[in-house]
């Protein structure tokens, strides 16, 4: 259990975590010579169950309340000083307001300095101390008297912090690792040092972290937990790693970093939230307040945006939309404060929502919907929710980094939920099986009134359909869809369009007749470098115009593609070309061919395997950068299978 301490200047929070631990928290040396605690002290306790306390001292002077903010993060158990000859304070209550902020909800008081009041003026400062928990989180919390002078109560209060410690147990291991940086050091002999607390997942000596914003790359060499070697760091403990890797040094890594796994780096300077604004603010907030937050241990400008009808008023709950100065790495459900500019006071605080939120259209009704969903704390109903509201489509990869959870996790969700998993493009999609289903209504109806005013075409291009039905999935991931619903039998793929099972594009009887002439020219060892419409006008004796309209015709069939004007391949020819590409690819280190090579490989021109390639890249199979091709494998489906028993000239069995 991680215990934090909170209360006053000079209320005695470091000389009773001494007093409980052996350990002076004050480090540095300006805190000697003040006798006041200025940056985070840290000292562990042993519990005779075997576990440890760890203690995190923050400062009480109004000064260094961002100081204190770095520290509050991470903790599970407060420990509030109060002095008996002092009583609340401004800091005691600007603390208390920080802990409810942040979700703190265990705690103790320390009626500290108790060898200086008498028994009337302990329970007078008790009583003030009950009024001033009524409205948080700590309502209740038991008030210990303590003096480090006397001795009084101390064994009382560490006593109490095991039987706390032992019934709040260990938190559940969960989720994917993030540790958020408070210190960043060089150890002679050793090498960087971080320390911080785990908020989620485990590490181990040997993992790959990254620094996260900076996107640094790391490996552990080694882990202290709980102030002890240990071969793994868990959720919920103060650890300190031993991180190397290229660029890594103590100035490179800052307070307010994380360490994190590699799969959940992705900073956001744009995040939805929920935001209480504290009853002692004097006016309500205003849109595009300024302000400073606080989450974690970083400490950043940030504008308010609001997503509601007006200003929040003091004492109220509302949404915002927090614009960042530089991005941060977050997780949704992190807590965070905000205090004004001139970090005089606490305004308020809350919980992120949404770390992808929209620069624009940010308080439509679809938006706010969505919103709704983003607030469910449970993934599995989140998720559900989310699926529920237009566009009925998640992008699984994001919602698990940023909700920071372990693929088995978001794999037993979709599970559970009976979620289609669209795989592609390095991405991941979920739709609810009702979207599917209404998907496959759409695009049958879609289908058929295509085929009733286009009888001789052979369907509908499979981009065209995308972009009028689910615009909101990649290309990539649509293919994929529209395989599921052709393996079921519900549509067919015919290269590039797609079309209705009992469906079947006829040409009339004569152009049947005029293509039946001109398909040899088109065909066999020929194939690669077909005639232009001209020749074959010249060829077959026939108008240029009446088979330019032929091949249109023949091209909307989906039997011919128009690879350059008016000179179109067979489409089994552009199929058989498509699927050479992954081997001529392959033939090269880094994967890229020129034009030379296919020309080389088909043994036609330069100029028509120019014209090959651009059509290809106009259909996203390849990629041009200057001279050289990549290919993409993943759209070679698009193009079908190659035919049986081609080979291209050139081509070793």
């Amino acid at each position: 259990m991680i215990i934090g301490t909170a209360g006053h200047i000079d209320h005695g929070k470091t000389a009773l975590v001494g007093a409980l631990t052996g350990v002076d928290t004050d480090r540095l040396k300006e805190e000697k010579a003040r006798g006041i605690s200025i940056d985070l002290g840290f000292a562990y306790l042993p519990a005779p169950d075997g576990s440890v306390l760890g203690f995190v001292d923050v400062p009480g002077h109004e000064k260094f309340v961002r100081n204190m903010l770095a520290g509050a993060t991470g903790i599970d158990f407060v420990l509030l000083a109060v002095a008996a000859d002092d009583g609340v304070m401004p800091q005691t209550r600007e603390h208390l307001a920080i802990l409810d902020l942040l979700g703190i909800r265990r705690g103790i008081v320390a009626l500290t300095k108790a060898d200086l009041a008498d028994a009337s003026q302990r329970a007078e400062i008790a009583a003030e101390i009950v009024g001033a928990l009524s409205d948080t989180g700590l309502a209740g919390a038991e008030i210990l008297p303590v003096s480090t002078v006397s001795g009084e109560g101390i064994d009382a209060l560490r006593a109490a912090l095991f039987t706390a410690s032992a019934a709040f147990g260990a938190r559940a291991v969960c989720g994917r690792f993030r540790l958020a940086v408070d210190r960043s050091f060089t150890l002679a002999g050793t090498g960087t040092i971080v320390t911080g607390t785990v908020l989620s997942g485990a590490v181990t000596a040997g993992d790959r972290v990254v620094v996260s914003p900076s996107g640094r790359q790391a490996r552990v060499r080694s882990v202290h937990a709980q102030n002890r070697p240990a071969t793994r760091g868990e959720t919920g403990e103060r650890c300190a790693l031993n991180l190397a890797g290229e660029g890594i040094s103590k100035d490179a890594i800052a307070r307010g970093d994380m360490v994190v796994d590699p799969n959940l780096h992705a900073p956001t300077a744009r995040i939805d939230a929920s935001l209480r604004l504290l009853a002692s603010e004097t006016r309500p907030l205003a849109h595009w307040t300024p302000v400073r937050l606080h989450h974690a241990a970083t400490d950043i400008g940030a504008r308010v945006a609001l997503l509601g009808d007006g200003p929040i008023p003091p004492g109220t709950d509302g949404r915002v939309q927090l614009v960042l100065e530089r991005p941060i790495a977050a997780a949704v459900g992190d807590r965070f404060v905000l205090r004004d500019t001139s970090a005089q006071r606490t305004i308020g605080g809350g919980e992120f929502l949404d770390l992808r939120a929209p620069a624009r259209r940010r308080r439509t009704p679809e938006r706010r919907a969505l919103l709704d969903a983003h607030a469910i704390a449970d993934p599995q109903s989140a998720l559900a929710a989310l699926l529920a509201c237009p566009p009925h489509a998640v992008d699984l990869v994001a919602f698990a980094r940023d909700r920071a959870l372990v693929q088995s996790e978001i794999a037993a969700i979709c599970t559970n939920l009976g979620v289609v998993v669209l795989a592609a493009d390095g991405t991941t999609a979920a739709l609810s099986q009702a979207a599917v289903s209404d998907l496959k209504r759409k695009i049958a109806a879609a289908l058929a009134a295509f085929h009733r005013e286009r009888p001789d075409a052979a369907g509908i291009d499979v981009q065209q359909l995308r972009r009028a039905h689910a615009a909101r999935l990649t290309a990539n991931a649509f293919q994929v869809l529209l395989q599921i619903f052709a393996k079921a039998g519900d549509v067919l793929l015919d290269g590039a369009v797609v079309r209705l099972p009992s469906h079947a594009a006829q040409l009339k009887p004569q152009d049947q007749k005029l293509f039946a002439r001109i398909a040899p020219l088109l065909g066999g060892d020929e194939r690669f470098r077909p005639p232009r419409v001209r020749d074959i006008a010249t060829a077959v004796a026939i108008p240029e115009q009446q088979v330019r309209a032929l091949f249109k015709q023949l091209a909307r069939m989906g039997q011919v593609d128009e690879i350059a004007p008016d000179h179109f391949f067979l489409r089994p020819t552009v199929a058989e070309i498509a699927h050479l590409l992954p081997a001529l690819a392959a033939q090269a280190s880094n994967g890229e061919f020129s034009a030379a090579q296919l020309r080389d490989r088909l043994d036609n021109g330069r100029k028509v395997a120019i014209q090959i390639l651009e059509f290809f890249d106009r259909h996203g199979l390849t990629a041009r950068r200057g001279d050289l091709r990549r290919i993409n494998p993943q759209r070679l489906d698009q193009f079908g299978p190659p035919p049986a028993g081609r080979r291209a000239r050139g081509v070793v069995a």
